[in-house]
């Protein structure tokens, strides 16, 4: 099963931005009411997402078709998503951030 990549909305470029901004936090400083999830089809790169995604349809859509397609046994020890990195930030760009 693939994932379906979905045209992007600039809209959402400054939340985007503010997201961007914590993944370059400190890999043990996860700020209260965030996430840390890696991802990447082969070089994870790490993610600092809202708690608020995991209630999203679109982002249980991804969870959900990343465990079908990989399951969620991996190395890395934190929440891992096998997608590429573009498919992943455009999909979030389109959620709202608290």
């Amino acid at each position: 099963m693939a994932i379906i990549r979905f045209p992007s909305f600039s809209s959402k470029t400054k939340n985007f931005s503010k997201l961007q901004g914590l993944c370059n936090r400190n890999k043990l400083d996860v700020p209260k009411g965030y996430l840390a999830v890696y991802v990447g089809e082969i070089q994870k790169t790490r993610f600092v997402v809202p708690l608020s995604f995991l209630e999203h349809p679109l982002f249980q859509d991804l969870l959900r078709r990343s465990e079908e397609e990989f399951g969620f046994d991996h190395p890395m020890g934190g929440l891992t998503i096998c997608c590429q990195e573009d498919v992943f930030t455009d999909l979030i760009s389109r959620l709202p951030v608290p």
